[in-house]
């Protein structure tokens, strides 16, 4: 008991402190993994990307269950806290699963275009024209939307509850990912434009301080008839507001100086720097609503995306599996899995730090 005890405070000890100091571990290096950004003459491992905060990918899981029709609702209702503690487990696996860091973004600055002619919707058109690797370096994030939306109906079909509530939560995690205007770009952290750290201040510190306030009545989920098109949409869209978050960011800059732009605040016993509080509201007001918009825009369609896979599925009747509860063991796979992500990621830090 002591040692469970032990293990779950490590482990959550661990993600919390990641989380809310941005600081960034290293995956272990495969040769799948060693794809590496190169960007004015620096490395910026695709694994050590910037996350969409732990408290926005759980609430807009959460915010979802209620967009669904009367046929859903209970069962999704019943299970609100599986789907939104395990939102952010996609975050957990890229460092420590080869594969998963670059199911969370797409650079689309890095192809010449972006018409349907030069970059694919489908993925396998994309990988003859472009190779897999070469892919996997800009991001997979639409790819990953509609292969997760396919293995989401396939669980319904199956009436599969505990593959449902995961791949559920996980299709969440990528279609909020989706919808971050950071999440589409190669200067995904502000490091091209000096601006380093505002990743993290769009979506994590400014949903974390007015969020409370956003209006998240969205409407009933809505069938998708085509989920490629819903998926490209949902990044074009977000990259358009890019030009948004880093002009305004420089320039509010410039006016108040880095001394107020910055104060410390103390997180579960950690000093951290952290961007003032006046500094985020003047951001946060002339972003006009752009960030409540982009998690509006997330909880919808996650819902959307719920429901369109339960139709497609052919509607199985979820009032049985409304009170499924996790066996026993199905709770110690559950724990042994994500203690195996930190065992592996503990050893990629051992061996990848000079």
């Amino acid at each position: 008991m002591y040692k469970r005890f032990i293990w779950l405070l490590t482990f959550t000890t661990f993600f919390f402190v990641n989380y809310m100091t941005a600081s960034y571990g290293r995956a272990e290096k495969t040769a799948k993994e060693l794809l590496v950004s190169r960007v004015a003459g620096s490395k910026y491992p695709v694994w050590q990307r910037p996350l969409w905060g732990f408290f926005a990918h759980q609430q807009i899981n959460r915010l979802a269950v209620f967009t669904l029709p009367v046929d859903m609702i209970p069962f999704f209702k019943k299970h609100i806290n599986f789907l939104s503690d395990n939102a952010v487990n996609p975050d957990k696996r890229r460092y420590a699963v080869v594969g998963e860091a670059p199911r969370h973004f797409i650079d689309l600055d890095a192809y010449p275009d972006t018409t349907s002619a030069t970059l694919p919707r489908y993925y396998k058109e994309a990988t003859d024209r472009y190779g897999e690797d070469s892919l996997a370096l800009h991001g997979l994030v639409p790819w990953q939307i509609q292969l997760t939306k396919y293995q989401l109906t396939e669980a319904f079909k199956q009436r599969n509850v505990r593959r449902i509530l995961r791949v559920a939560a996980d299709l969440g995690h990528y279609i909020a990912d989706a919808n971050v205007p950071l999440h589409t770009t190669r200067n995904y952290n502000g490091q091209l434009t000096n601006q380093q750290g505002i990743h993290g201040f769009w979506e994590s510190r400014l949903p974390e301080l007015f969020s409370a306030n956003y209006d998240f009545l969205t409407g009933q989920a809505e069938y998708i008839y085509s989920p490629q098109k819903a998926a490209w949409r949902a990044v074009f869209n977000a990259n358009a507001a890019l030009d948004s978050v880093l002009h305004i960011e420089r320039q509010l800059t410039e006016q108040v100086g880095e001394t107020r732009k910055y104060g410390f605040e103390e997180r579960n016993g950690i000093t951290a720097k952290v961007y003032s509080a006046d500094f985020s509201q003047q951001y946060h007001e002339r972003l006009h609503g752009q960030v409540e918009r982009q998690m509006r825009a997330s909880v919808k369609m996650v819902g959307d995306f719920w429901y369109t896979c339960w139709v497609d599925a052919g509607q199985p009747d979820l009032r049985a599996l409304a009170n499924y509860q996790l066996t026993d063991q199905e709770q110690k796979e559950e724990v042994d899995e994500q203690k195996g992500w930190l065992k592996r990621l503990f050893k990629a830090r051992e061996e990848s730090e000079p």
